[in-house]
Order: structure tokens, then sequence, then C-alpha cells
């Protein structure tokens, strides 16, 4: 049986995407008769020692007074350092450059064979979280991203955008296997849209609360929907104390207080029903060099249209990947609340197109885009790997 290392700088289990990802690509390893072990940090709560979908989980311990930089640095560290002394494993499977570039780096050395899961980069991503950062430290991990992915044997992403963002930076595209995020058909039941009449409708986003995730354009558009239908924004979601202030300041300069709720981030086996109380989902994301640049897959988007609930999101290529323009989604011009008005206005007044969205969405993404699907393509990029004779 293949001995897996799974390294991780994100808490697993979590609300967070990213944690649904990771556990999901745990079973299918798992089930594949791979033999995993995870290797994530500790939040303070979860136990050092665990087993996750049949993994054996390892939670390294960390000083949350510390920031983000010295609490990855020290996470790589100590990942490197087991390493060191257990040589066991086949394959070395990471998802960040805090570890992933001294597993690399020491992958001939230690005799296994490397993996490189690519969802964000932090040369682009940080700066969003942390607005003050250096240039000149940006610049020096974004040299350390390169040296880990030209360093990798294999690597994989969950969009087309992101592949061609990584080919830009030299690797050959044979080396890059795209691997969409999906959803699990058997957590979503697809309800029938509810009559509109008599109640306020509800407008329903899911996420983070990061600049990147473009929720100020929901929020601005608010007013002018007010102005001809009553209806309801509804958060939920995690943010930084900034992020939530700042939200809070906007919601408060705009006077939609009243139309407004916003809440923590929810348990993920939460979310269906959650978008099953929505009338519409949106997912606003900006036009940045996060989402048009470097690319993601917005497992909200899948979930949203799983829900069977019809999406309202930012016309980005990353969204079209998913979702197609009038046939499962009414897209707007990112950025634009203007455009994001005009679309949940034409939502609200036709229950008909609704239900034909949602149904279309619904069913593209139950047969295109789940986790079973996912595992299957991750399945066949470690065959590839384990068979193949030498490594880079």
């Amino acid at each position: 049986m293949p001995r897996i290392l799974y390294t991780a700088f994100d808490v697993v289990p979590s609300p967070k995407g990213a944690s649904t990802h990771i556990l999901h690509n745990i079973r299918g390893l798992v089930n594949g008769q791979f033999d995993v072990h995870l290797v994530t940090p500790n939040d303070g709560v979860l136990p050092t020692e665990d087993v996750i979908e049949g993994a054996r989980v390892t939670r390294i311990s960390q000083d949350l007074s510390q920031n983000f930089l010295a609490r990855a640095t020290h996470f790589g560290k100590a990942v490197f350092n087991y390493l060191a002394l257990h040589h066991e494993y086949d394959v070395a499977h990471y998802r960040n450059i805090w570890d992933g570039l001294a597993i690399a780096q020491n992958k001939k050395r230690f005799g296994y064979k490397t993996l490189f899961e690519v969802n964000g980069l932090p040369s682009i991503e940080l700066k969003y979280h942390y607005p003050g950062i250096d240039s000149e430290l940006l610049t020096k991990i974004k040299e350390q991203e390169i040296a880990t992915l030209h360093l990798s044997d294999a690597i994989i992403c969950p969009s087309n955008v992101t592949r061609d963002y990584i080919a830009s930076l030299g690797l050959p595209l044979k080396l890059v296997t795209v691997i969409p995020n999906g959803v699990s058909p058997s957590d979503f039941s697809a309800s029938p849209l509810p009559s509109r009449e008599g109640r306020i409708p509800t407008l329903l986003y899911i996420g983070t609360l990061a600049d990147w995730q473009g929720l100020e354009v929901v929020v601005k558009a608010l007013p002018k929907i007010l102005e001809q239908r009553a209806v309801r924004l509804h958060i939920v979601g995690r943010g930084r104390s900034r992020q939530r202030k700042f939200l809070a300041k906007q919601i408060r300069k705009l006077g939609v207080e009243e139309s407004v709720i916003v809440q923590p981030a929810v348990p993920h086996h939460e979310i269906p029903a959650l978008i099953a109380s929505a009338d519409i989902c949106v997912a606003p994301l900006g036009f940045n060099d996060r989402n048009v640049t470097q690319g993601a897959c917005p497992i909200k988007v899948l979930e949203y249209m799983a829900g069977g609930r019809p999406l309202l999101a930012s016309n980005l290529p990353i969204v079209r990947e998913l979702a197609r323009e009038d046939v499962d989604a009414l897209l707007f011009s990112p950025n634009d609340p203007d455009d994001l008005a005009k679309q949940a206005l034409t939502l609200l007044d036709d229950l008909e197109l609704s239900k034909r969205l949602a149904d279309s969405a619904s069913e593209r993404v139950l047969t295109k885009f789940t986790w079973h699907e996912s595992q299957k393509k991750l399945l066949k990029v470690y065959g590839k790997l384990l068979n193949a004779p030498n490594c880079r």
C-alpha cells in the first residue's frame, strides 16, 4: 500500500473550503488503497493525534499570538524535521510553499515523489489579508513559489485559469492537471423554489469576508434593489476584525441595517439548509489578480448550483468554467453594483427564469462537478506519478 504524506497549513476540520477540499481528497486516496498521513496545524482545541476519513492525522502546535508568516515558517520547519526522521513515504503531497519547498528540495535524499496542490499562492493572496505587507517580501515569496513548482514532480490545480498562470511561470502544461472542486450529491436535495408572494425574498452570500470576494459590491447594490423590491441580504462567513468592521461601517453608511443579516461561519453540514432558505445565491467575486490571474474554483458557486437556487455571479473566467451564462446563472460585470442590482431584480421579478436557471445548474453540477469525479482524477495523477521511472 503506497504511503502518502499530505501536508496542509490549514486547520482540519473547519468551516473553510480548504478543509472541505482536503477531507474529500483524503477520502478518495484512502478509498483508492493509499495509506495517508495528514499533517496540519493545531488550533489549540483539536487533538494532536487523530484519525479522519481513515487517515492518520498529526496536528502541529502553533503559537496563535504570532503573525501568519511566523506560524507558517514554524509549521514548515516542524514538517521537515519530522520528515527527516521518517523516510517511509512514497509521495509527499503539499499545498503550500512553507513546507513544500524544503520537501521538494530533499525528494531524492529521502526517496519520495512530490505533488504540489496549488489552490492559492501567497505572493498573490497575502496582500488581501495583510494590506500593508512589504512588496519585497512578496517578491521573495514568489521566488520560492516558482522554485517549488519547478522542483515538483506533478502539479494539480482547480481551474484552467490557475493552470495557465502556472504555465506562465515556465512550467510545461503536461505537468499540470486541472482537478476542479466538487460537491457531494447526497448533501443536497434541491427543493422547489417557493413563491415570493407575501414574504421578503433573501439574497444569500456564504464565504469569507476577504477583499477579493467582492462582498462590498453586493452591499453597494442593495439600496438600488431596495428602491424597487423589498429584499433581505443574508451574509454568512468568517473574517478578520478589520474586514468585519469595514463591512459593518459600509452597511451603516448605506442605511441598510434593517435589510442585512450577518452571521459567523457555520459547520459545513449546515450549508445545504442555508442555501435552501435563500431565493438567490450570490458570488460577487472581484476583478483582481487573485481571481483573474491566479484563478480558483469557488466551492460556493458549486454548492449554490447543487442546492437548486438561482446563481447570480461575477462574469469571470473562473465562474464561466463552472456555470454557463444565461443557462445556469445570470452573470454581472465584476465590481459593478448597478449591473448586480439589475440582474438581481431580473431574477426577483421572474420566478420562471429563476427556476429554469436553478434546475439547469443543479443538473450540471451534480453530473459534472462532484467530489467523486475529482477523486478519480486525483487517483489518476497518483497512478502516473508512482509509475513514472524518475523524479524530475
